[in-house]
């Protein structure tokens, strides 16, 4: 069986107010983590995580670098 290392992407459009990951974010990784673990094949290799920036455009920082990796 072959094996994939897969990356997540995760992203808020809304900020809240601080510094810390939001619970959105948080529920998001859990969500992929459970969908991953259920996936014998699959391994998650990185999260890219833009919590706080619009999907109107490719300017965020985690995109850019799922891009480029």
């Amino acid at each position: 069986m072959k094996h994939w290392n897969v990356a997540a992407y995760l992203r808020l459009s809304k900020e809240d107010g601080d510094n810390i990951e939001s619970n959105s974010i948080t529920n998001q990784k859990d969500i992929i983590k459970q969908f991953v673990d259920n996936c014998p094949d699959m391994t998650v290799a990185e999260f890219y995580i833009d919590d706080g920036y619009s999907g109107t455009n490719f300017d965020r920082p985690a995109i850019k670098k799922l891009m480029e990796d």
